[in-house]
């Protein structure tokens, strides 16, 4: 479980950084979101389950830079991923984020062990249940950016 800290402890540890907000790079990582769900379901119809649930982590992530960035924020180049993991705790608040962001950092672990160390480690299931997740958080991401 990643713990969740204030935007400005995030900021004073360095794991965010503040930058003009930008509406351009928001939409053009929302874009790639969307790419990376159409992908995470063509996968699973070619049987490529552990490709399938690491794509759709990275639709997740890709929209949950994109809110970071129509707000003013940046991950920090040493922390990536995790950073923007606690930037959603942070900004969602705990009733929103327990589901969707765990999820998403559940996700985000089982990626690395794909990428990093075995292979053929998730089911059909568990491909199909990480696109519906996907979905959902870019969704979610979308509706929320529109609202800023």
């Amino acid at each position: 479980m990643v713990t969740s800290v204030s935007l400005d402890e995030l900021l004073r540890d360095r794991i965010i950084h503040k930058v003009n907000p930008d509406q351009r790079l928001a939409g053009r990582a929302l874009l790639r979101a969307r790419r990376d769900i159409a992908t995470a379901g063509t996968l699973i119809g070619n049987g490529e389950f552990d490709w399938s649930l690491a794509i759709a982590y990275n639709a997740m992530l890709s929209s949950g830079r994109a809110l970071m960035f129509s707000r003013g924020y940046r991950p920090s180049s040493t922390e990536g991923h995790v950073a923007v993991v606690r930037f959603l705790h942070a900004v969602l608040g705990a009733e929103a984020s327990d589901r969707m962001v765990m999820a998403m950092n559940g996700l985000r672990k089982k990626r690395h062990v794909i990428v990093y160390e075995e292979m053929g480690v998730v089911s059909e299931d568990e491909a199909r249940q990480a696109v519906r997740w996907a979905e959902e958080f870019v969704k979610k991401m979308e509706t929320m950016i529109k609202t800023d």
